[in-house]
């Protein structure tokens, strides 16, 4: 597809049929001004998954219009196209060459199936790489339904590969919101069967399960959440005396958050903007809002490749972080007007307000690297007075009655995963340690955890950290006894009091 100069519809040229007939499906600009439907109350906080638009690598018919078999004769799913198992499957084996750990930790439970009578309800981005952590959970000994907890990150194919081994997932790339919702009541909802665990990243689910089938929610042996979002619900419920089981904040631990929020941001951050705006990061001026362990890894990313960098920040100690780091510390709505590009990292809501969007430059690339999609305030911008334009996949144009225009990627959600993807060797940290806290919740005593939030004990913390070394060769030195004995430690750790900040 090129353009001529001009913004008219009139002024595209089409490289073929597919392309054209591809943007055709999108209003023309008086009717683009019926995208500023209203929005429900769902999609103004943190569990809102709205969507404009589809996806259409298939046909245009709905999954949940088609009636589809497995080739074992089930049903139980719905995924855009079973028959893209096959190119799914291939995928998964991609993936599981980069997790190891994963694997080492499949092949080392599965004799034991710690999991057996486990039946998890999950709700994650559908990936290649989730694929596998499914995969070594039912390994385990676990039953799995899944569904996705983003509408643009599910992998049309892994999530039919899935499907056909008897894994009942509900997921397509471009659910609409009501889609979204629906398919995590599918995967909830279903005779003979009841979930006694939760694998959630964002809340959705464990909000939908607990408003909406309580009793269930009540006899859930526990929750593993992995996001910022999700874990701020679960500490809202705890803190009301809502919370009646005990859940594992998975976000806040070291494997977590040192390596996929950290490590990963600083490249997948990247290869979203690039793949979406063909950016040249040179001399930009990019300004970043929350300098926790997301912000931190898209900073570095950003000024290695030339670009001015400055950081919002409501936290003293990590405002102070970033300017010994040799970061500016600003406040948005005095430096808007100069941005090249915004991203949002905060995992809190209405970080770039309507007034804010008002006041960017022409071209300014404003996108979200938080889990939650209400950092930036997207539902304002669907009105009358504006007109959307997509211009590819999960890129559009939101064009003033002045002419400006403000890109905005993936309608505010999670950049990387709407519109590229996440390093495998990072999310197999990730899923290491998901799998161990189901695992330990499932397994633990009764009085062990009570009705409250626990962070991963630091010993598992160290093992799955210990599971990915071979990756690198890398060979640990051993304490001697007096050693051991002078630093008060355990010779086999762990090695850092649980107050300790790596």
């Amino acid at each position: 597809m090129a353009y001529k100069h001009g913004h008219g519809r009139d002024r595209i040229q089409f490289a073929n049929t597919e392309d054209k007939q591809e943007f055709s499906k999108y209003p023309t600009k008086a009717g683009r001004r019926s995208l500023s439907r209203s929005i429900s109350q769902s999609s103004t906080d943190s569990y809102s998954s709205a969507a404009s638009y589809t996806d259409s690598s298939d046909d245009e018919t709905s999954p949940r219009d088609k009636a589809q078999v497995n080739t074992h004769g089930s049903s139980d799913f719905c995924v855009k196209n079973i028959k893209q198992a096959e190119f799914g499957r291939r995928e998964i084996e991609i993936a599981e060459q980069d997790m190891s750990a994963l694997i080492s930790l499949r092949k080392r439970a599965q004799g034991e199936k710690p999991l057996a009578g486990a039946k998890i309800v999950g709700c994650t981005h559908i990936t290649a790489q989730t694929a596998v952590l499914i995969e070594t959970l039912v390994a385990l000994g676990a039953q799995c339904r899944w569904t996705a907890c983003n509408i643009y990150s599910t992998q049309n194919e892994v999530a039919a590969a899935l499907a056909e081994t008897g894994v009942p997932v509900f997921a397509w790339k471009g659910e609409s919101e009501d889609d979204f919702w629906w398919c995590i009541d599918h995967c909830v909802n279903t005779d003979g069967w009841q979930a006694n665990m939760i694998l959630d990243d964002g809340g959705d689910l464990t909000h939908w399960v607990y408003k909406k089938y309580p009793s269930v929610f009540k006899k859930v042996r526990g929750i593993v959440e992995e996001s910022v979002t999700g874990v701020h619900r679960l500490y809202q419920l705890s803190k009301a005396g809502k919370l009646c089981v005990p859940a594992m904040n998975v976000n806040d631990s070291v494997t977590k958050q040192k390596f996929d929020n950290l490590y990963c941001c600083r490249e997948s951050i990247l290869d979203g903007l690039k793949r979406t705006t063909d950016i040249m990061f040179g001399g930009k001026q990019v300004i970043v809002c929350g300098y926790g362990e997301v912000g931190k890894g898209c900073c570095t990313a950003l000024k290695a490749l030339g670009a001015i960098v400055c950081i919002t920040e409501i936290d003293p100690i990590c405002a102070l972080q970033a300017c010994m780091d040799g970061f500016r510390v600003v406040k948005l709505s005095e430096v808007i007007r100069q941005m090249d590009v915004v991203i949002t990292c905060t995992g809190n809501k209405n970080v770039v307000t309507r007034e804010q969007l008002d006041r960017m430059k022409n071209g300014c690339i404003v996108c979200n690297m938080g889990h939650s999609n209400t950092e930036i305030d997207v539902a304002s911008l669907r009105s009358p007075e504006l007109t959307w334009e997509r211009v590819r996949s999960q890129v559009d144009h939101i064009i003033w009655p002045d002419g400006k225009r403000v890109v905005l990627l993936a309608e505010g959600r999670l950049l990387n995963l709407s519109c590229s993807t996440v390093p495998t060797f990072v999310l197999s940290i990730t899923a290491t340690t998901q799998a161990l806290a189901l695992i330990e919740l499932f397994n633990a005593p009764e009085a062990r955890y009570k009705q409250d939030v626990y962070l991963l004990p630091k010993k598992m913390d160290e093992y799955v950290a210990s599971l990915h070394l071979p990756n690198f060769d890398a060979h640990l030195t051993e304490l001697s006894d007096e050693q051991a004995k002078y630093m008060g430690l355990n010779k086999n750790g762990p090695f850092k009091p649980n107050y300790y900040r790596y």
